[in-house]
């Protein structure tokens, strides 16, 4: 890292979210936020993505971007390093905890639609009967019986309801399982259960230790309320436009969306 870097750009670090804010909707990184990202890391500045898309759902982006540091992804349980293409560090969601948790939340709000994402570098996403998927590029297995999500190790379950709203399954799942697992909201129909105590701000303490950095070093980038613990962590937040009222809330600053290049117009003011 340039010794320059401190006075040139206010942060050693910029933490960005991938999915509604680094990414357009159409899943590039547009010219103007990539020259952006390249003239901060130029004054000094490291980047790391932080991404509730698991290594196998970020592999391609962080390829195509030419990303060769760190990446926390998973929610924050997995650590990886992309230049090496292996993984530094993996959490797994107890499997056995995860069930009694689903069973807590259907005896409150019936039965669940699940997903499953499977931990290590080359972990598929299954998904279960009836469990809606959003179209586009990212790979998923179909399975026909739920006990086949639970065969491996696992990173984290995806769960929906035939009614209820993300907003208020999430609330509901936080009510009756919160004591046993993390839940979160990461975008439209993704609501998920995590190990407890697993956020973006825990895989980015980790990450951002490694390279001898602080949460006063840092300023993190985000769209959902997936991306609170990382707003409390670093030492700015700022809430894309098409952010999540909850995250615009504890935001120390709200930028255009993404399709308008949020992130670039904050870099670009604060490289002067």
């Amino acid at each position: 890292m340039s010794a320059a870097g401190p006075d040139r750009f206010p942060y050693r670090l910029i933490a960005t979210d991938l999915d509604g804010t680094l990414l357009r909707p159409d899943e590039t990184v547009s010219a103007r936020t990539r020259a952006a990202l390249a003239a901060a890391t130029a004054a000094g500045a490291a980047h790391i993505v932080v991404t509730g898309r698991a290594v196998p759902w970020t592999r391609p982006i962080l390829d195509d971007l030419g990303y060769r540091g760190l990446a926390v992804c998973g929610q924050g349980a997995q650590v990886y390093h992309a230049g090496e293409r292996r993984l530094l560090t993996s959490v797994t969601l107890d499997r056995q905890i995860a069930g009694l948790a689903l069973a807590k939340i259907e005896a409150e709000v019936g039965p669940l639609l699940l997903a499953a994402s499977r931990d290590g570098l080359d972990g598929e996403v299954l998904v279960g009967p009836g469990y809606r998927v959003h179209d586009g590029p990212l790979p998923y297995q179909p399975v026909r019986d739920p006990a086949d999500l639970w065969s491996a190790p696992l990173n984290k379950i995806y769960i929906q309801h035939p009614r209820l709203s993300d907003d208020e399954l999430a609330e509901a799942a936080q009510q009756a399982a919160g004591g046993l697992v993390g839940v979160t909201m990461a975008g439209e129909g993704i609501v998920e259960i995590l190990p407890l105590g697993l956020t973006k701000a825990t895989g980015l303490s980790l990450a951002a230790r490694r390279l001898g950095l602080k949460a006063a070093d840092t300023i993190a980038f985000g769209d959902m309320p997936n991306d609170i613990p990382m707003f409390a962590w670093a030492s700015r937040g700022v809430a894309m436009a098409n952010a999540h009222e909850d995250l615009k809330a504890v935001a120390d600053e709200v930028t255009l969306s993404d399709e308008e290049d949020g992130i670039a117009v904050v870099l670009e003011r604060l490289l002067g």
